[in-house]
C-alpha cells in the first residue's frame, strides 16, 4: 500500500484522539508563549529585590537606597521583560480574549498607579520601617487581589488559590511587622 492510499483512509478513534491533543498542545504552545519568560524575572525581582529591603530592615546590611535602586531596577528589567515576551503570543490573539487580557494587562499598570500615589502621599507621615511596611503591603495586596481575579476570569484554579495564599501571607506579615514581612 502506498502513502497516498494511507492517508487517505479514515483515521481510527484512537489516532484521531492522539491527533486532537497534539493539535490542543500545538495550539496552547503557540498562543499561550512559554510562562518561564514571564514567571523566571518576576520571580527573580520578588527574591532579591524583597531579600534586598530586607536585609535592610532586619539586618541593616544594606542602606535603604541601595535596597530600592535594587528592587527599582529589577522590577524595570522583569516590565521589560514581560513587555517583550508577552507582545509575540498577544499579537496571535483577537476578539474577546485579546480585550479580556489587555484589560487584566492594565489592571496590573493602574493598581500599582495606585499603590505608588497612597505610598508617596502616607509615607512622609510614617516612620521609615513602617514606611517600607505600607509599601509592602499595599504592593502585595494589588499582586494578591489580581492573581485571584485573574484565576477567576480564567477559570485557573491554581492561579486563584495562590493570589489567596499570597493574601493570607500578606495579613499575617502586615501583623507581624516591618522586619518580617
Amino acid at each position: 500500500m502506498d502513502r497516498l492510499d494511507d492517508d487517505d483512509r479514515p483515521l481510527s478513534p484512537e489516532e484521531m484522539l492522539h491527533l486532537i491533543k497534539e493539535q490542543q498542545a500545538t495550539t496552547v504552545r503557540r498562543l499561550g508563549g512559554d510562562p518561564l519568560l514571564t514567571h523566571t524575572p518576576w520571580g527573580i525581582t520578588w527574591f532579591a529585590g524583597f531579600g534586598a529591603l530586607f536585609l535592610n530592615y532586619a539586618y541593616g546590611l544594606l542602606s535603604r537606597s541601595t535596597a530600592l535602586a535594587v528592587l527599582f531596577a529589577l522590577m524595570v528589567l522583569s516590565v521589560a521583560t514581560t513587555y517583550f515576551a508577552q507582545r509575540t503570543v498577544n499579537a496571535q490573539v483577537r476578539g474577546e480574549a485579546a480585550e479580556r487580557g489587555m484589560m487584566y494587562g492594565l489592571s496590573w499598570t493602574l493598581g500599582f498607579a495606585c499603590v505608588v500615589a497612597i505610598c508617596v502621599r502616607l509615607s512622609l507621615l510614617l516612620p521609615s520601617e513602617e514606611s517600607g511596611l505600607l509599601w509592602a503591603v499595599a504592593s502585595m495586596t494589588v499582586v494578591a487581589v489580581l492573581y485571584a481575579a485573574g484565576g477567576a476570569l480564567w477559570r485557573v484554579r491554581t492561579m486563584f488559590f495562590l493570589g489567596a495564599w499570597l493574601a493570607a501571607l500578606n495579613v499575617a506579615g502586615a501583623i507581624a511587622g516591618p522586619a518580617v514581612h
